[in-house]
């Protein structure tokens, strides 16, 4: 079932809140791995926990030109809406 751009904006900030250093403020342009502090671990981490979420298989190619928050939310917005 696709979802809002605005839901999987939410879900996404939800679950990199429990993964970024306390005091660090999240928003759409936040790096994910000069600003958060996100090494390839943790990313991988939260694509799987992100792929159970939404009932999706994410392209490992589509993660070359993801970068900051909003990056990743729009390609899983993609991804979600384009599954059948």
């Amino acid at each position: 079932m696709p979802s809002s751009y605005e839901e999987i904006s939410t879900k996404i900030t939800s679950e990199l809140s429990g993964l970024v250093p306390p005091g660090v403020r999240l928003s759409d342009d936040s790096e994910l791995a000069t600003e958060l502090g996100l090494d390839s671990f943790k990313v991988l981490d939260l694509l799987l926990d992100i792929e159970d979420e939404f009932d999706i298989t994410m392209p490992v190619n589509l993660l070359a030109d993801v970068h900051t928050v909003k990056d990743l939310v729009d390609k899983i917005h993609e991804v979600v809406n384009s599954s059948p």
